[in-house]
C-alpha cells in the first residue's frame, strides 16, 4: 500500500483516524497506531515483517545491556552485536546478489544468487534502530522500557517506506507525550494534500515525461529528447520524493507527532555543498553524525572521511554499479568546492551558482537512473552530443515541449519557495482581524478539498503511479 492510492486515502487513513481519535487515552492512541502500522507494512510485504520486528528486538534488547553497564565492556560488545546484526541484516537482503555477482565476475567462479526480495523500507528502518541504539550508548537517549513504543517508533506507517529517517532523539518524548486534537490534525491534513498532489500531479507526470525518452531505445533519441527526459527525471525525483516526506510530516502532525523538514528547496542551492544542505536532509544528517563525526569530521583525515561517507551514500540508495558512480561524482564535487574553488563560487552571482548546481545536479541523475552501464554510456553521449547519435526526430520532440510546456512551467514554479510564500502571505491576512480569519479558514477548507478532487481524479484516471522507494 502507497500514500498515493485510493485505497490508503479513502480506507486505510479514514479506519485509522476515526479509530486513533475514538480512543481516549494516549497508550491506547499509540497502540492503535502501532497496530495500523503493522498492518499498513504486511499488507505489501507480510513475509518479511519479521525482519523488522527482530530487528527492533535486538536493538530493544541491546540498549538494556548497555544501560546497565554503562562504561563497561559489555556495552561496548552489546552495541557491536546489534550493528552487526542490523547491517548484516541490511547486507544480506540488499547487497549479497551484488557481492555474489561481482565475485563471479572477478575470479570466473559459480557461485549461486540468493534472489532475495528486498523488504521494502529496510534501510529506513536499519538506520531508525541503529539511531537508538547509538545514542542510547552515547547517554543521549533513554532506554525504551516498552518494547511495543520502540516497535511503534520504528514501524510507524507515516515514515516506514519513504523517509525520513527519524531519530529516536526526535520524537522520545512525544510518543507518550503529546498533543492530538483537531487543530494540528488540520494543519496535518493540508499538508499532507500538498504531497499528494506533489506525487500525484507533478510527480507522475514529470515520470511520464522522463520514461518516454529513457526506458525505450535510445537510439532512436536525440540530444534535445536526452535532455527533455532528463528534466522530466530532475522534476519526478524531487517531486515524488519531497511529496512523500510531505505527507509524512502531514500524517505525523495528524497523530501529534512532530518531523522535522527533510527538504529545503534544493534546485535554488548556489553550489553542491549547498544542495545537499537542501536534499534529503535526514540522511545527510545521519552520515554526518553517525560516521563522518566519528571518523574524524574535517579534524583528521578530512578527504578520506568524505570519500568513505560519499561511497556508503551512494550505496545506500541501491547496490549497483551506477550509485557507487554517483556517491564518487558527488565526492569529487564537494571536495573541488571545499578545497579548489570555494572563494571562487563565492563571488559569483546567484544566477550562477544556480545554472551551475543544476547542470551538476541534473548529469547525477543520469547516472543515478540508469543501473545498466551499456545504457548509462549511450545516455551521456546523447546528452553531449558525442559520437554518430541521432539528431532527428525534432518534430516529435517539439510536440512533446508543446504538450508540456505548461507543466514545466509549474513544475519550475513549484520548485521554488512558492509555498513557503503563499504561507506567509495566508498567515498575515489571518491576523488582520477575525472576518479576515474566517475567511481564511473558509478559503483552507476550499483549497483541500479541491485539492483532494484533484487528486482523486488522478489517482483514478491514471495507471502511472511508481514506487521509488522499492531500493531502499
Amino acid at each position: 500500500m502507497v500514500f498515493s492510492s485510493v485505497t490508503f486515502v479513502y480506507l486505510f487513513l479514514p479506519v485509522v483516524l476515526a479509530l486513533y481519535f475514538a480512543v481516549p487515552n494516549i497508550k491506547a492512541k499509540n497502540y492503535v497506531l502501532l497496530v495500523a502500522s503493522l498492518f499498513f507494512y504486511a499488507w505489501g510485504e507480510p513475509k518479511w515483517i519479521i525482519t523488522m520486528v527482530l530487528n527492533t528486538f535486538i536493538a530493544y534488547v541491546a540498549a538494556f545491556f548497555i544501560a546497565g553497564h554503562r562504561n563497561d565492556k559489555i556495552a561496548k560488545q552489546a552495541l557491536a552485536v546489534c550493528c552487526i546484526f542490523s547491517l548484516g541484516n541490511l547486507f544480506i537482503f540488499k547487497y549479497l546478489d551484488f557481492s555474489i555477482f561481482n565475485l563471479n565476475t572477478l575470479f570466473g567462479s559459480n557461485l549461486p544468487l540468493a534472489h532475495l526480495t528486498l523488504p521494502i523500507g529496510i534501510s529506513f528502518y536499519t538506520f531508525q534502530t541503529l539511531t537508538y541504539v547509538i545514542d542510547v550508548y552515547r547517554d543521549k537517549a533513554k532506554v525504551q522500557q516498552n518494547y511495543a513504543m520502540l516497535l511503534l517508533y520504528v514501524s510507524m506507517f507515516p515514515q516506514l517506506i519513504a523517509g525520513p529517517i527519524v531519530k529516536y532523539t526526535d520524537i522520545m518524548e512525544q510518543i507518550n507525550d503529546r498533543r492530538s486534537d483537531w487543530i494540528p490534525a488540520a494543519k496535518g491534513i493540508m499538508r499532507f494534500l500538498v504531497g499528494l498532489t506533489k506525487k500525484i500531479v507533478l510527480a507522475n507526470v514529470a515520470g511520464e515525461l522522463s520514461a518516454h525518452y529513457m526506458n525505450g531505445d535510445l537510439a532512436n533519441v536525440s540530444t534535445l529528447g536526452a535532455w527533455i527526459g532528463l528534466l522530466g527525471y530532475t522534476f519526478q525525483i524531487y517531486f515524488d520524493f519531497s511529496a512523500y516526506s510531505d505527507m509524512a510530516i502531514g500524517l505525523g502532525k495528524i497523530f501529534g507527532f512532530t518531523y522535522k523538514e527533510n527538504f529545503d528547496y534544493p534546485y535554488i542551492a548556489t553550489s553542491i555543498n549547498d544542495f545537499w544542505k537542501r536534499w534529503h536532509i535526514s540522511l545527510t544528517t545521519f552520515f554526518r553524525e553517525y560516521l563522518y563525526f566519528p571518523l574524524g569530521g574535517n579534524q583528521k583525515h578530512h578527504v578520506l572521511n568524505l570519500l568513505i561517507v560519499w561511497l556508503l551514500t551512494g550505496l545506500w540508495h541501491g547496490a549497483s554499479w551506477n550509485f557507487i558512480m554517483w556517491g564518487i561524482y558527488y565526492f569529487i564535487f564537494i571536495v573541488m568546492e571545499k578545497l579548489v574553488f570555494r572563494f571562487a563560487l563565492d563571488r559569483l552571482p546567484n544566477a550562477v551558482g544556480r545554472l551551475y548546481t543544476l547542470f551538476v545536479v541534473m548529469i547525477g541523475w543520469a547516472l543515478f537512473y540508469f543501473d545498466d552501464m551499456d545504457r548509462l554510456r549511450s545516455f551521456l553521449k546523447l546528452l553531449f552530443h558525442i559520437g554518430n547519435n541521432v539528431v532527428g526526430v525534432a518534430s516529435t520532440d517539439k510536440a512533446i515541449i508543446v504538450n508540456f510546456i505548461w507543466f514545466l512551467l509549474v513544475a519550475i514554479i513549484a520548485s521554488t519557495p512558492i509555498i513557503r510564500i503563499l504561507k506567509n502571505i495566508y498567515g498575515g491576512i489571518r491576523r488582520m482581524g477575525p472576518v479576515h480569519k474566517k475567511v481564511c479558514h473558509v478559503l483552507l477548507v476550499v483549497t483541500a478539498v479541491v485539492l483532494l478532487l484533484l487528486d482523486t481524479a488522478f489517482m483514478v484516471g491514471s495507471t502511472y503511479n511508481p514506487f521509488l522507494y522499492f531500493r531502499f
